[in-house]
């Protein structure tokens, strides 16, 4: 089993930010690509960014340049760094991951939880 555990979600004023955080647990030989997706109730599962074993990023087009992705591969850590927070941007957030554990089935693909953004007005 591979664990992922979301924290630093929160209220936060319009224009305000957050760091959410991803720390990746159990039988992992690495980790390729990792993700942050959110959803609103009734509405799908939105890709937020991406971020690959070697540094590629990739954003949706209502985060960017607001948005910033990283991961630190020792930790098998992630983080999403989100400065001027609209209220669009109120949602879960969840991490996602997928890579090869050291036992089999190798692949693995891995949610976390969910962490609550609530931006206010």
């Amino acid at each position: 089993q591979v664990q992922l555990v979301e924290s630093g979600g929160g209220l936060v004023q319009t224009g305000g930010s957050l760091r959410l955080s991803c720390e990746a647990y159990g039988t992992i030989l690495r980790i390729e690509n990792m993700a942050w997706y959110r959803q609103v109730p009734g509405n799908q599962r939105e890709l937020v960014a991406t971020i690959s074993s070697n540094g590629y990023t990739k954003y949706a087009d209502s985060v960017k340049g607001r948005f910033t992705i990283s991961r630190d591969n020792a930790k098998n850590s992630m983080y999403l760094q989100m400065n001027s927070l609209k209220p669009e941007d109120s949602a879960v957030y969840y991490c996602n991951a997928d890579g090869e554990r050291t036992i089999l089935p190798r692949p693995f693909s891995s949610w976390g939880q969910g962490t609550q953004v609530t931006v206010g007005t």
